[in-house]
């Protein structure tokens, strides 16, 4: 309780009996001998919804709002009274008490590209600046912790949202692939037909000798990406732990089939099993702009998207609190933006980026509330409206990380990481 005393204070209080007979180098001496708070350590999966999920479809329902606005969908309640989604996201509903809903995110970018690249990296894009994603940022900051990469995509990036932009292309995340495939295997995981570790390591030096005079004259950053790429290729090839976290396939059947058998659900085991391994972020994704429903928006999020969604999201939460590790990986789901309120000519909804919804569990915050409001008809924000450099801002804080640390850009320009976004608070502790 010390800790939270200057010299200062203690000399405004020295007459006091807080702290009986102890002198100030007493407290000092105790504050020095008592240990410091265990660090801990956070890893991130991202479901990445490319192309932007309707909020009034999922997890903002308007079921008063006029026909031309509401959902065929009716929405259901979850395991939290009060908090409803979603009829077609049932098992999610069961795991409400581990989730927030955060139905107040907002912005101004209508295209997809533009708007990726902001809810990956907390900024706006630049024609200048190509900002690094939020995985290349922690990639940089925390480094790996094991054999593995500290940052995956699966299948693979979408766009360069994804990827390091003005920083290093080291950072850049490693493309799992589909292992929703069958007789699934890792790229550069094994060594070639015929080729033994001894002739290995004699290419390598062979490599090496040829990088090094490529490298005297390479002005371009081609050598420092080549060395990156096949650095992480070997380190794969030789690591035990690496090759038994890629291999899916020694899951239990009825734990792959709990996730769904498809490339989403077992994405977001692969992504299980890799941040129980130690990568640090793990982002999963359907593929760019799948969730771009233009036309037909409701059979589509009915029979395909959102029982996918469904399955993965709801098994990832339950899997994670029955392993006791849901207390350490944060899980985000979202899309770019949302979708319009009114319901066009074909069936579908527009990009709508005045109001979306996104949910955050683990990592400590606590589940089982909703957090921002839209209007009635779920196109604009009422309340607590939360931008993505908040959101941003939130997640370095939760990794350990300052989101005010700047870096110098491509250009010369100093940029902060967490681009002055402000920590919510209910989610930063």
């Amino acid at each position: 309780m010390y800790e939270d005393f200057d010299r200062r204070a203690f000399l405004k209080v020295g007459s006091l009996s807080l702290f009986g007979f102890l002198g100030y180098g007493d407290i000092l001496r105790l504050r020095a001998q008592s240990p410091a708070p265990a660090k801990r350590e956070i890893a991130v999966i991202h479901l990445l919804l490319s192309g932007g999920i309707s909020q009034i479809d999922s997890w903002d329902p308007k079921p008063d709002a006029d026909s031309k606005y509401r959902s065929q969908f009716k929405p259901i309640e979850t395991n939290v009274s009060g908090i409803r989604i979603s009829e077609h996201l049932p098992m999610t509903a069961k795991q409400a008490d581990k989730f927030v809903i955060i139905r107040s995110m907002t912005h101004k970018l209508v295209s997809h590209e533009s708007a990726l690249a902001l809810i990956c990296s907390g900024h706006e894009p630049l024609g200048t600046i190509q900002f690094p994603a939020m995985q290349t940022v922690i990639s940089k900051e925390l480094g790996s912790k094991t054999d593995l990469p500290p940052a995956v995509s699966i299948p693979s990036v979408t766009g360069s949202w994804e990827k390091s932009g003005f920083l290093s292309t080291k950072y850049n995340p490693f493309n799992a692939g589909n292992p929703n495939v069958s007789n699934y295997k890792v790229r550069d995981l094994d060594l070639p037909m015929g080729v033994d570790w001894s002739r290995m390591d004699r290419r390598r030096s062979l490599l090496a000798l040829v990088d090094d005079e490529f490298r005297r004259l390479d002005t371009s950053g081609i050598s420092e990406s080549m060395d990156s790429y096949y650095q992480t290729a070997f380190t794969l090839m030789h690591s035990a732990q690496a090759k038994k976290a890629f291999q899916i396939e020694n899951e239990p059947e009825n734990v792959r089939d709990r996730y769904g058998r498809t490339s989403l659900g077992q994405g977001v085991l692969l992504a299980r099993r890799l941040v129980e391994s130690g990568v640090r972020f793990v982002t999963v994704s359907r593929g760019f702009n799948v969730y771009d429903h233009h036309k037909n928006i409701f059979p589509l999020l009915q029979n395909v998207f959102l029982p996918e969604l469904d399955r993965a999201y709801s098994a990832l939460l339950e899997d994670l609190h029955q392993r006791g590790m849901l207390d350490s990986t944060i899980v985000i789901v979202t899309g770019e933006f949302g979708r319009t309120p009114e319901i066009n000519a074909g069936g579908g909804r527009d990009h709508w980026p005045s109001a979306f919804s996104l949910t955050m569990a683990g990592g400590g915050i606590t589940g089982g509330r909703v957090y921002g409001s839209t209007d009635e008809k779920g196109g604009f924000v009422k309340d607590n409206p939360v931008q993505v450099a908040d959101l941003a801002a939130t997640l370095y804080r939760k990794l350990g990380i300052d989101p005010d640390k700047e870096y110098i850009s491509n250009i010369g320009r100093p940029v902060k990481i967490g681009n002055n976004g402000k920590p919510m608070e209910f989610l930063a502790v």
